[in-house]
């Protein structure tokens, strides 16, 4: 019996919970440069269009209604920001070690640059920036958060430049 190896899907978008969308979309677009594609909207709970029915598959019952905003980076990877009136309005404690999404990563060759942006505009930088393989290669990585304490991380480089070298072997 032949197999076939699944050919690698692409990333779509990810979604994100915010606080205040109008604040989170003002913070990605000037800080991230990521392009606003459409912006801030209500949807309403209701049975009425497509996207009515298909947040009550999605969300259930009772919502009532949030905001959405769309964004993409340069590369066409959409970001999907949602805003409820209910909930918390506090990011959730940092359980990387909980099943979940841990982060996301964005990329940027001036990393210091973004890093001291992302901390001016009222975000935090979690760690020093590292490299990956000192005085060899120029790969380099920090953990960050956003102002609404989303934790992501930021690469100097392309995720396959920085593994295919192994960058946990020596």
């Amino acid at each position: 019996m032949e197999t076939f190896k699944a050919y690698p899907k692409a990333f779509s978008h990810i979604g994100i919970t915010v606080p205040d969308i109008h604040a989170a979309v003002q913070f990605y677009t000037e800080v991230m440069g990521w392009y606003l594609i459409m912006p801030p909207s209500v949807v309403t709970e209701e049975t009425d269009s497509a996207i009515g029915v298909m947040c009550i598959d999605v969300f259930g019952k009772g919502w009532g209604h949030f905001e959405i905003a769309h964004l993409s980076t340069s590369d066409g990877i959409g970001i999907e920001m949602f805003s409820f009136p209910k909930g918390t309005k506090e990011a959730p404690a940092f359980s990387p070690f909980n099943t979940g999404l841990f982060h996301f990563c964005i990329q940027d060759p001036d990393i210091e640059g973004l890093v001291e942006k992302i901390v001016a505009h009222g975000g935090k930088q979690r760690m020093p920036i590292r490299s990956y393989y000192p005085d060899e290669k120029p790969y380099r990585m920090c953990y960050v958060e956003d102002p609404f304490g989303i934790v992501f991380e930021v690469y100097s480089h392309s995720y396959e430049l920085t593994y295919s070298s192994g960058a946990y072997t020596k």
